[in-house]
């Protein structure tokens, strides 16, 4: 096999949504927004939705309606993105939920889809997305009115513990909620970690439930492993790849791997990260080029098969921290090319 194999460990996806969901006593929804994080929507959501997932999140309706082909009538698909011009035949046919993040949201949707559930977002202080509180407090009698099925904000600075943004949207969000008896939703994955006071009605585990951080305690989800196209052996002064980067200072064996930036290994990390084969750390060497990476498997009992970027001795943190990035991006980073086999589910 020429490609890179991506595996998905569903039942530890599904081990790590357990654990956040059991922090507290909020229904925990799941997030699967950008294809799950990269791993696969459907396969994603269907695993979450036999563990008991019945509330899912997505960015964008075209998200919501690719979920719902895969998961079938019942859960609910909410859309954090709103209710856009052109969304009104998708969203009703196919029953998806949206978030509505604007007095403009609101109208359009109540005039194009009169009866149809929708939520509402509320700015807290991180001014993306929601109503601001001098926005809430002129539409809030009219959008109650409508039965909205839930009502969230979304935390700035929850991988944080000691942030004061934290406490502060917290008091914002209790205020511009008081008195209201529809579900409320706060927390992120971060949030769960907070604490309880954070969690309200329903929870929003995402990239905790993916084995990366805050959540110290996850599971690993994903191993990459990448197939050597060739070895060869390179002489003291020689030099591996684009722009003369890496010159060998002893005789070394370097192995090139089918893959690169094209794929989502960012070029940035160059010889900031390694391989394994086996047990044997192999430096990446010269600069990450499109679809090659050269790497110095000199110390290896002999020429390996392939070699493996993530998995046990190295997750998404680690090259995202390489990389000056996080977890989020790294995961979503993975290319197309990659042949996807899933565990379990």
């Amino acid at each position: 096999m020429s490609t890179a194999t991506l595996t998905i460990d569903l039942p530890a996806l599904t081990a790590n949504w357990t654990a956040l969901a059991n922090m507290g006593r909020a229904e925990p929804g799941a997030v699967v927004k950008a294809n799950a994080y990269g791993l696969g929507a459907g396969r994603v959501g269907r695993a979450l939705a036999k563990a008991g997932a019945r509330t899912f999140f997505v960015a964008v309706a075209e998200e919501g309606a690719a979920l719902r082909q895969a998961l079938g009538p019942g859960p609910v698909i909410y859309i954090l993105s709103g209710h856009m011009a052109g969304d009104a035949d998708m969203l009703g046919d196919m029953d998806l939920t949206p978030i509505l993040n604007s007095l403009d949201q609101m109208i359009r949707h109540l005039e194009a889809l009169p009866g149809h559930p929708f939520g509402l977002q509320l700015d807290t202080g991180m001014n993306r997305l929601g109503m601001e509180p001098s926005e809430w407090a002129a539409v809030r009698d009219i959008a109650l009115a409508q039965d909205p099925q839930l009502i969230i904000s979304h935390l700035a600075c929850a991988d944080e513990p000691d942030a004061p943004m934290n406490t502060d949207q917290l008091a914002r969000f209790r205020q511009m909620t008081s008195g209201l008896d529809c579900p409320l939703s706060l927390a992120n994955t971060g949030g769960i970690l907070l604490n309880r006071a954070y969690h309200f009605d329903v929870t929003r585990p995402g990239i905790g439930m993916y084995g990366g951080l805050p959540f110290d305690n996850a599971r690993p989800v994903v191993t990459l492993d990448i197939p050597v196209i060739q070895c060869r052996d390179v002489a003291p002064g020689d030099a591996v790849g684009y722009g003369r980067a890496w010159i060998a200072q002893r005789p070394s064996r370097i192995a090139t791997l089918s893959t690169g930036y094209a794929d989502g290994i960012l070029r940035c990390l160059g010889d900031r990260i390694s391989v394994w084969a086996d047990d044997v750390r192999c430096p990446v060497v010269g600069r990450i080029s499109m679809d090659l990476i050269g790497v110095d498997v000199t110390d290896t009992a002999s020429d390996p098969k392939s070699v493996s970027l993530l998995g046990p001795q190295q997750g998404v943190d680690t090259l995202a921290d390489a990389a000056g990035t996080i977890g989020y991006e790294i995961l979503t980073s993975l290319g197309e090319r990659y042949t996807r086999r899933y565990l379990g589910g």
